[in-house]
């Protein structure tokens, strides 16, 4: 019977240091998987931000290309300077959404050749996009010949209607500059040679802001030598992109021009018509809601209190277009290389970083609400319109640090018609009516019509977060391969499907 115990006891023991040894086990198994996660997370951010800092600072120096040649347009009289803005905002801002959203196409395309190692392929969709965007420029000629009678259309003041006819005669050789630099820029930010854009925006700010002293301070050119600083400088923005392609550093990737340019013209145009849709209803539903503003109570100040958000909307961009940019590069390179699972996880990783930086865009705003108006206006009437607007302007940083990371992931998956009309039903069906209803019938004026605004990208960022954490990813790595193999690659990718990589390698993220 003692022996009995004595064995019962140790028996005892033993499973208690089996359990002790078990638990102690998983406990280092999920600290050894949590530890990994973050290093790949880490090593995750770095290329992501590789690609996203210098698309930011090319972002942010093509923007301001217009943004200089206002400021010195201030040197002429102020018909002058409602000429040139009128002309970039409205005109070539109109033809500038087209471009960059049809030239969006090449980030789903050149991105998945580039990561199916189909090199040769990168450079004749560079030329099919050529081709298009050249076309669709074409198309656009009459907006910028009857820019006059069209603005007289929409009754803006007949000086001014005038005077911007004549501007943008003198801007067509800008227009077609759009066509070939946003395809170049695609093309080169899917091989990761972001480096170079970044320096050709840094040089053509340079060159821009001495050509506008000499030909508007010193030459006193006035509307001519504003347009012909803006022409000179997209058009060096073109020409040194192309000349580094040109010279051999992208091997492999450009080999000259090819007859393989003009097929499949129809299903490339279809996709870049699809991009420029969705890009488009995205900026023409902010320049809808300036426009609705103006038929407010008190309607300078709405107008300028919007203005004023708007400016400061417009910078965000310029960083979240940068993560935009750079998740669809990442997005598309790994669905080419038919790594879905790392394609889902660059996907979490660029998340956790935008709506870190979105928290901190909403605390800035609601922390300066009295005093981030200021720097722009005098108008104490428009400052404290500004500030009532802190709140909900706070929500649509917060949204709009994730909504165009979201759409990148979009464009690098190939889902252009899909988020078109998604923006379509929450933009033009629910934000601008929403708008609309609050700002006249019942009443809230400016806010009101921002709510509005914030409803639809609200209901936009809901539906894509959906979209996004729903998809297939195996499936879009299978898709991927297939528009490769359709459109000119030569061998088909194998999918390294999730449920075969439990677990994310070193070498699934390379």
């Amino acid at each position: 019977m003692t022996q009995e115990v004595q064995q019962h006891s140790r028996d005892q023991e033993s499973d208690h240091h089996s359990d002790h040894d078990g638990n102690h086990g998983q406990d280092l198994k999920e600290n050894r998987s949590i530890k990994q996660f973050l290093n790949e997370a880490k090593e995750e951010n770095k290329r992501i931000w590789y690609l996203a800092g210098p698309a930011i600072f090319a972002f942010i120096g093509r923007y301001s290309l217009g943004a200089v040649t206002l400021v010195f347009a201030g040197h002429l009289t102020t018909l002058e300077l409602d000429a040139v803005s009128t002309g970039n905002l409205v005109i070539t801002g109109f033809a500038f959404g087209i471009m960059f959203g049809m030239g969006s196409a090449l980030e789903t395309l050149c991105g998945q050749a580039y990561g199916a190692k189909q090199l040769h392929m990168l450079g004749v969709y560079l030329q099919r996009s050529w081709i298009i965007l050249t076309m669709m420029c074409i198309c656009l000629l009459p907006i910028y010949l009857f820019a006059t009678p069209i603005l007289l259309l929409f009754h803006q003041n007949k000086q001014i209607a005038s005077l911007t006819g004549k501007y943008s005669l003198y801007m067509i050789p800008q227009l077609f500059a759009f066509g070939l630099n946003f395809p170049i820029q695609k093309f080169l930010l899917a091989q990761s040679k972001v480096m170079i854009t970044a320096a050709v925006s840094g040089a053509a700010l340079v060159f821009h802001l001495f050509l506008n002293w000499l030909l508007i301070v010193q030459f006193k050119l006035g509307l001519a030598g504003a347009a012909i600083a803006l022409n000179a400088s997209w058009w060096f923005v073109v020409l040194g992109q192309f000349t580094y392609i040109a010279m051999g550093y992208c091997p492999g990737v450009w080999n000259g021009f090819s007859r393989l340019a003009f097929k499949n013209l129809g299903a490339f145009t279809k996709l870049s018509i699809g991009s420029a849709i969705m890009m488009c209803l995205e900026f023409w539903f902010l320049m809808i809601l300036i426009v609705i503003a103006g038929n407010l109570k008190n309607a300078q100040i709405a107008v300028a209190a919007m203005s004023i958000c708007m400016n400061l909307y417009g910078w965000q961009n310029m960083i979240f277009f940068g993560l935009n940019s750079a998740i669809s590069v990442r997005v598309s390179n790994e669905l080419g290389a038919g790594r879905p699972r790392a394609a889902h996880f660059s996907v979490l990783v660029v998340l956790m970083s935008s709506v870190t930086l979105g928290v901190f865009f909403f605390v800035l705003i609601v922390a300066l609400r009295d005093v981030y108006g200021v720097p722009f206006t005098n108008n104490p009437e428009v400052v404290d319109a500004v500030s009532r607007l802190a709140i909900v302007f706070a929500f649509s940083l917060f949204l709009n640090s994730i909504q165009p990371v979201l759409s990148g992931v979009a464009v690098g998956a190939g889902w252009q018609w899909l988020i078109a009309y998604v923006n379509l039903g929450c933009y033009y069906l629910i934000g601008i009516p929403l708008g609309y209803l609050l700002a006249f019938p019942l009443n809230k004026g400016i806010k009101g019509m921002w709510t509005g605004q914030l409803a639809g990208v609200g209901l936009q960022t809901a539906i894509l977060i959906f979209i996004t954490w729903k998809t297939n990813w195996d499936y879009e790595a299978s898709q991927a391969s297939s528009r490769i193999e359709k459109w000119g690659g030569s061998t088909k990718i194998p999918v390294v499907k999730s449920e075969d990589c439990p677990s994310l390698r070193s070498d699934d993220l390379a």
